[in-house]
C-alpha cells in the first residue's frame, strides 16, 4: 500500500473514502467498502464520470482508479486541543489492517491551520478535485468538514456534483440501539466491557507491541510474562486483568490463550507508569524482540492491590483457571 503525506506524491485517480477512521470499525469499514478493487459503485462512477464532457470538451480519460484512504495528521481534535490523542488504531495497525481489506493508497493530510481554514467548498475543490483528482467519494452520514466543521455530507455531495463527482453517503449504523462509533468504543473499553467493545469494533480490540526486558518478577512466582512496548499513543482498556488469544511475528496462525495485566502493578510497584504483560497458558519459551499481536476476549477483574504476593500468586492461578475456562466454553458455542 502506498503511503504518503505529500500532495505532490499521490497516485492519481483516486476513489476516496474520506474521515478519521479511528478504529477502522464495522461502520467504518461499509464506509469503505465501496471503494475497493472491483468495487461496481466505482465502476458506475467512472462510467459516470466519463460520460460527460469537462469544460473543455474533452473526455474524462478515467479508465481505473487507486482506492485510497484520506484521513488527518494529527487528529483535528488533537490539533484544536494542543493535546496528545491516544488511538485505537494507531498507523502501523491502520496499515496492516487496510492492506488485508485491499486498500491501495493510505494518504495522512497533514492538519494544520492552512487546512483547517479552508471552507467546504475551497477544500473539496482544491484538495479532492484538483489535487486528488476524486472520481468517487465515499463518507459517513455524520461526516463534517471544512472551517469550523461547518460542511455536512450533503454539502459534499453538492459540492462535488458539478464536476460529475458521486459521493456515497453512508447511513449510521447502530448494534441493540447502540450506535457504531469510535467514542462508544472507547467507553466500553474505559470501563472493560469488552464484549461489547469487539461487537461494535467487529473484531477483538488489538494490542500489537514488541517483547522488552521486565523485572522478570512473574518468573519468581511461576508465572513468567512477556512486558510489551506499544505504540505510544495506543488507547489502553481499564486496568486490569484480561483473557487473551496471543500470536507472534513467525507464528502468525498459531493462537496461545494467556492472561494479560493492564496496569501500575499496585502490589509490587506502586507508582510505576503502566504497563502491559502477557502470561502464556501451557507454553515456555524466549519470546525477547518478538512482535506479539494481542486480541483481548474477556475482561477478568480489575487492578487491584495484594496484601502480600501470596495472595497474588493465588489470584494469578484462579485467573488462569477463568481464562481457561472461557476459552474452553467459547469453543463448545
Amino acid at each position: 500500500m502506498w503511503i504518503t503525506s505529500s500532495l505532490s506524491t499521490v497516485l492519481t485517480p483516486t476513489a476516496i473514502a474520506l474521515g478519521n477512521f479511528d478504529g477502522l470499525h464495522r461502520g467504518h469499514q461499509k464506509t469503505i467498502a465501496p471503494i475497493l478493487p472491483d468495487s461496481p459503485w466505482v465502476e458506475r462512477s467512472l462510467d459516470l464520470l466519463n460520460s460527460r464532457e469537462s469544460g473543455g470538451g474533452a473526455k474524462h480519460p478515467y479508465s481505473t482508479f487507486y482506492s485510497t484512504l484520506v484521513t488527518f495528521d494529527p487528529h483535528p481534535q488533537e490539533f484544536f486541543s494542543g493535546e496528545s490523542r491516544s488511538l485505537l488504531t494507531p498507523q502501523v495497525e491502520k496499515v496492516q489492517y487496510l492492506e488485508t481489506m485491499g486498500v491501495q493508497q493510505l494518504i495522512l493530510l497533514p492538519f494544520d491551520q492552512k487546512l483547517a481554514a479552508l471552507s467546504p467548498q475551497a477544500f473539496v475543490e482544491e484538495i479532492l478535485i484538483q489535487q486528488l483528482q476524486a472520481c468517487c467519494i465515499s463518507v459517513g452520514e455524520d461526516f463534517r468538514f471544512g472551517h469550523r466543521r461547518s460542511g455536512t455530507a450533503d454539502d459534499l455531495k453538492a459540492i462535488a456534483q458539478p464536476y460529475s463527482v458521486t459521493v456515497n453517503i453512508v447511513p449510521l449504523n447502530k448494534i441493540d440501539g447502540l450506535r457504531i462509533s469510535s467514542s462508544a468504543i472507547r467507553q466500553a473499553l474505559s470501563q472493560g466491557d469488552i464484549r461489547q467493545a469487539n461487537q461494535l469494533y467487529g473484531r477483538p480490540y488489538r494490542l500489537i507491541g514488541e517483547v522488552i526486558q521486565g523485572q522478570q518478577l512473574g518468573r519468581t512466582l511461576g508465572f513468567p510474562t512477556a512486558n510489551l512496548q506499544l505504540s505510544p499513543n495506543k488507547f489502553l482498556p481499564r486496568y486490569g486483568v484480561y483473557a487473551v488469544r496471543v500470536t507472534w511475528d513467525d507464528q502468525p496462525t498459531k493462537h496461545h490463550l494467556g492472561v494479560m495485566n493492564i496496569g501500575c502493578r499496585p502490589t509490587v510497584a506502586q507508582g510505576q507508569p503502566p504497563t502491559v504483560e502477557i502470561h502464556l497458558l501451557d507454553w515456555s519459551g524466549d519470546l525477547y524482540g518478538k512482535t506479539l499481536t494481542v486480541d483481548i476476549e474477556q475482561f477478568l477483574r480489575p487492578e487491584q492491590k495484594f496484601a502480600s504476593l501470596d495472595r497474588l500468586t493465588t489470584q494469578i492461578q484462579l485467573d488462569c483457571i477463568q481464562a481457561k475456562s472461557l476459552a474452553s466454553a467459547t469453543s463448545q458455542l
